[in-house]
Parts: C-alpha cells; sequence; structure tokens
C-alpha cells in the first residue's frame, strides 16, 4: 500500500466515522428564519453561508462517495496549513448547471444540471466561524470555496430512502404545491441529506430545498 492510498484510506474511514455522529447529532447548521409552514412544505429565509464543493459526473446515487472522499479530505487537513475543520450539516447535491459548489457540513445535496448529463455539485456547509477569506485553501483544485447568498427556500423534509427515485417523487410533490400556491422556484432543486449513512431510514431528515423567487 502506498503512502497516497494508506492517507486516502485514513481519511475516508475517518470521514465516515466522524459522519455517523456528527450528522447524526447535527451540531451546526446554515441559519435560517421560519416564514410560513404549510402541510406540503417549509418556507425559509437563509442568511449567507460558506461552502466548500466539487463537481462529479456520474450517476445519481453514486457521485456522492467521490464527491464525499474529496471534501472529506479537505476538512481533515488536506489544506494548505494542515487545519482540521469540523463536520456541520447538511450535506447537499445539486445539478452542476446551476453553479452552486458543496460545503461540508449537513445536509448533503446533489442535483443534475440537465436532462441526458450526469454532472452534480456537492457541497459542504462550512462553520460559521470561518469567513471566506479565513477558510484554509483546499490543496486539491476541483474544491470550490465560495459565499451561499441569502435566499428564500422552499424545504419539503421527509425520511426514508436516499434513492433517486424517492428524490424525484417528493420533489415532484413540492413544485406541485409551489405551483399551487403561486410561488416560482429559482434555479434547480437541491438534495440535502443531515444523517450518515448507517442511520436507519426511518429516522432520517431528507430535504428537498428549492430556491425562491423574490
Amino acid at each position: 500500500m502506498t503512502l497516497s492510498t494508506t492517507w486516502t484510506t485514513r481519511v475516508w474511514l475517518g470521514a465516515v466515522l466522524l459522519l455517523s455522529g456528527a450528522l447524526a447529532m447535527a451540531t451546526e447548521e446554515p441559519r435560517y428564519q421560519t416564514l410560513q409552514t404549510t402541510a406540503d412544505y417549509e418556507l425559509r429565509r437563509y442568511e449567507p453561508y460558506r461552502v466548500a464543493e466539487v463537481e462529479v459526473r456520474g450517476d445519481f446515487e453514486k457521485v456522492g462517495s467521490e464527491a464525499f472522499r474529496i471534501l472529506a479530505g479537505y476538512i481533515f487537513g488536506d489544506n494548505q496549513g494542515g487545519l482540521k475543520i469540523e463536520m456541520t450539516a447538511p450535506v447537499s447535491q445539486r445539478p452542476a448547471a446551476v453553479g452552486t459548489r458543496l460545503e461540508m457540513t449537513a445536509p448533503v445535496t446533489q442535483h443534475q444540471t440537465e436532462a441526458g448529463t450526469e454532472t452534480y455539485v456537492v457541497s459542504f456547509v462550512m462553520p460559521e466561524r470561518f469567513s471566506l477569506e479565513t477558510l484554509p485553501r483546499p490543496n486539491n483544485p476541483r474544491i470550490v470555496l465560495r459565499v451561499e447568498p441569502a435566499s428564500r427556500v422552499a424545504a419539503r423534509r421527509y425520511s426514508g430512502s436516499w434513492s433517486e427515485a424517492r428524490y424525484r417523487d417528493e420533489e415532484r410533490r413540492l413544485l406541485h404545491a409551489l405551483q399551487r400556491d403561486g410561488l416560482k422556484p429559482r434555479g434547480a432543486s437541491v438534495y440535502a441529506r443531515y444523517n450518515s449513512p448507517f442511520s436507519l431510514p426511518m429516522f432520517r431528515r431528507n430535504e428537498i430545498l428549492v430556491p425562491l423567487a423574490d
């Protein structure tokens, strides 16, 4: 086993163990204000927050593993200065076309750019104590650090499977409810995960997040 392989293995195993605890406890999430609650969704106003994100190509249900290894390496010290960064929630995934990258927090979000293409952006939310200037620069050039601006978002929460079929079903329900209520989406839906892969599906907090036009 080479040194590089050993490092990758340690990062992957360490991140999985940390994710099991940190995301289950959801120690920190982006700040938001609840504006309205309906039977189908919650209307939120998010404050700006920082993210670390990476673009990956592949199957909807498999790209998360590749992205997670890259981002976990960054927060475990693969950055200029070797600083370790605490895990937050959620981890998010979304289509790359929207241009919103990912950070290491919870949930994890995923989305697809266009029909027929399979490029996704996966993000980790960065802890609130960091500004964009004080976040350590990643050694991996694929990782992008950026500020997610303040936004109004419709969030639909559900438990259970992380399958694409379940995600698409919940997304359809949310988009139908927004159309009914006269709310217009702005950009692609985001798939957010707040729990570890080892959590029982019935106890998982999953969300579909749809940015809205103001």
